[in-house]
This record gives structure tokens, sequence and C-alpha cells, in this order.
């Protein structure tokens, strides 16, 4: 984890860590929907695309996302003069996809309900003899990730107790879990794509339902956890929980108003579990807020429904 700090320490921001007084409770947000690319993601990718050698930088990656890995993968590999080429969700929101398009990167779009991501990466791939970059199966993207927990041990002016933190695949949480090894680490996860706390629960792997329901948090809507992030957060005793749209669409509000902050819904979800009561503020709650990108014309729509 130090190492990746130290690799990427010029690629990524310092994100700020922000108070809040909620409920006569101080808690914490790390603002990590502030660093470049708009999200988290561009520390994994940083610190898994600066580990590869001169032959496969010439060959180029492939990755897959709805969007901010997309993009995050697209600035790293933009900056270290690495091809990229990305495998997006047709339904993904257009500002991702132009927004990793305007990075440089080459985009191959799928239907989510009908086709396979892993499978479409891992062809194009084998045809090109590109590395595939996943977005978060992957050691490497999880000491990335996990740098924001490093960041957060040297701003917190009390000792880092509890994290919230939105969940898709989980190598975010995983990376938290594995630098701040004290804290209790809560994965939230839109209702029905609650796979990490289903699987948590049960002690064993759990798929999303084929007959999940649509969900705003696009950039959660990982369909199976990887035995790695999986086997992290299983280690440490995490419990997570699911938020629903309307709790997402109140944090994004709150977060706006409040906050001056603009949030997409998957980077909201961590806020949402503290604002509905679902999570407890005390002493030592880090919230992560791990995503603002979201066209501003739909994020105007939300918060003011």
């Amino acid at each position: 984890m130090l190492e990746a700090s130290e690799r990427i320490a010029g690629l990524v921001e310092r994100t700020p860590l922000r108070e809040l007084r909620i409920g006569g409770d101080t808690v914490w947000l790390k603002c990590e929907s502030l660093q470049t690319g708009g999200s988290f993601k561009l520390r994994g990718a940083s610190n898994r695309l600066a580990l590869l050698g001169a032959a496969d930088r010439a060959a180029g990656v492939v990755a897959f996302s709805s969007g901010n890995h997309a993009k995050g993968v697209a600035i790293a590999a933009r900056r270290l003069g690495i091809p990229a080429l990305i495998v997006m969700p047709s339904d993904a929101p257009a500002p991702k996809i132009e927004g990793t398009r305007a990075e440089g990167a080459e985009i191959v779009v799928y239907d989510r309900a009908h086709e396979d991501r892993v499978a479409i990466a891992r062809d194009i791939a084998g045809q090109r003899g590109a590395v595939v970059v996943p977005s978060f199966d992957d050691r490497h993207i999880i000491a990335g990730q996990g740098t924001a927990g490093l960041e957060i041990a040297g701003q917190c002016p009390e000792p880092v107790r509890r994290v919230v933190v939105c969940c898709g695949g989980g190598g975010l949480a995983a990376g938290l879990a594995l630098a701040l090894p004290g804290a209790e680490i809560v994965p939230v996860e839109p209702a029905g794509w609650d796979d990490m706390t289903l699987s948590l629960a049960g002690g064993t792997i759990v798929p999303v339902a084929a007959d999940a329901p649509p969900t705003l948090c696009d950039a959660l809507q990982t369909p199976l956890v990887s035995p790695l992030t999986f086997g992290v957060l299983r280690a440490r005793g995490a419990t997570g929980l699911a938020v629903s749209d309307a709790e997402v669409i109140a944090a994004m509000r709150f977060a706006w108003h409040d906050l001056g902050l603009r949030l997409e819904p998957g980077g909201a979800a961590a806020l949402a579990a503290l604002l509905a009561g679902k999570v407890a503020a005390g002493p030592g709650t880090v919230v992560m807020l791990t995503g603002g990108n979201i066209d501003p014309a739909v994020h105007a729509a939300l918060i003011a429904a």
C-alpha cells in the first residue's frame, strides 16, 4: 500500500477531508468526487498502469466499466502514453462515455442485459495482445484505491473507527480495509444490487439476481463480486447494507445544498446510509463521497424532485 502511494503520488490529487456536524456528532467526508476524473478510480488505474513494462505499454490496455473506472483508466493511459480501449454498456450515462472518449480512449459498447463485458474485453485483449485492467478484481487496483485510506489516516484529527463506503465490486472497500486495519468497514450498495452485503452475511459469494430492479446507481451495478475483494472484507468482519434510490436522491440533494458538492447517485450511496440513519454517526466515522460524474441537467432534475 505504501509503495502504491509513493508510485501514484504525482498522478492523483490529495482530496480534502471535510468535517460535518450531524445529529450532534462530527463525521468526516472524504471527497473523492473532487479527484481528477471525478472519482476515486484514478488511484487504482494509475497504480496498475504504472506497473506495466515497456512491451505491455506498447500493446495497450483494455478495461470494462460503466464509466468511472473507464475514465480513470483513460486518464492514466493518456498520461503514460498507453493505448486504451474501454468496453462500456450502451446505457451508460452519455457524459461518462463522452468523458472517457475525450481522454483519448477507444470505446466499444455492449448490451448490459444480454452480453458479457468480461468476455468481450478478454476477446479484444487476446486479439491485440493487450492487458486487461479489471475495475476491482486485481490486487494492484485494490492497493491503489486503498491509498485514499492512507490519506484519511493522515488527515483525520481523531482515530478512524468506521468507514462507510459506496460499494460495487468492493475494490475501494477492500483497499480501505487494508489501509485502515483498525476501522470498521461498512460497504453500501443499491437495493437489489447488494450482492456484497448478502455475500458477507451468508459467508459465500452471492450474485445479483437476474431480475434485479433498476437503480440510479449505475456506478455500483456490479453483477458479481470477486473472491479477492470478498475475501478481504470477510476477513475484516465487514457488514454491508443497502439504500434505496429515494435515499440516494436525498443524499445528493443534501450534498448540493448543504455542502456545495455535486455527487452522482453511486457516489452518494454511503452518505445516503448515514443520512437515513442506517449507520451510526459515532466518533471517528468517515463517509466516502466517491464520485461526481453526472450530467448537470440530470443532477438538477434529481435534486429538484
